[in-house]
């Protein structure tokens, strides 16, 4: 087989997450339009993360927010994004770098993307590098609409199912401590 000296896998992962950096820019911006909300499972110890010594606790290896009613101070920079949020009440401030993301979902639209899991944990600082094998590449996943549905049509009450991209992920649910 040739050697990709171009590493189209790379140009590919880049650019798909491009494609987060800028619906997250533009929420920044504008606010989220319409029903549009956001489910993002990242790894909860790479390199960069920075979550509160409760919520790692909590979230030891992964930790899937919502972006959707009530979020503040969203800043998106060309490598991480910073949200405030609260849990259970609790106002916390999260930083995720891009290459600690695994999956993003959009149930408005049953859109998303997932990044391969070794790709986020080869770059936490305890994981051993992988060698200088082509990078798993990210690719865009159709959701099947009974994953979307089932995550619209939540009550408060129900637990949300985690979003498909990702496995083994705890949803945390934000609506529920909000005023409607």
């Amino acid at each position: 087989m040739a050697t990709d000296h171009i590493r189209y896998d790379v140009l590919a992962r880049d650019a798909l997450r491009g494609v987060l950096r800028r619906v997250l820019t533009d929420a920044a911006t504008h606010g989220l339009p319409g029903e549009h909300h956001f489910f993002i499972t990242f790894v909860s110890k790479a390199e960069g993360v920075k979550l509160s010594p409760r919520l790692l606790a909590q979230y030891p290896e992964e930790m899937t927010i919502i972006l959707q009613h009530q979020f503040w101070d969203l800043v998106v920079t060309e490598d991480r994004f910073e949200v405030g949020l609260s849990f259970g009440g609790i106002p916390e401030r999260l930083v995720v770098p891009f290459h600690a993301i695994k999956s993003f979902f959009d149930p408005s639209v049953q859109f998303g993307l997932q990044f391969e899991p070794s790709e986020a944990i080869a770059e936490t600082p305890a994981a051993p590098k992988l060698p200088a094998a082509p990078a798993p590449s990210a690719v865009a996943t159709p959701l099947s609409a009974p994953a979307a549905k089932a995550s619209e049509k939540a009550s408060d009450d129900e637990p949300v199912p985690p979003p498909p991209p990702g496995e083994g992920a705890e949803v945390v649910r934000l609506d529920r401590f909000r005023k409607k």
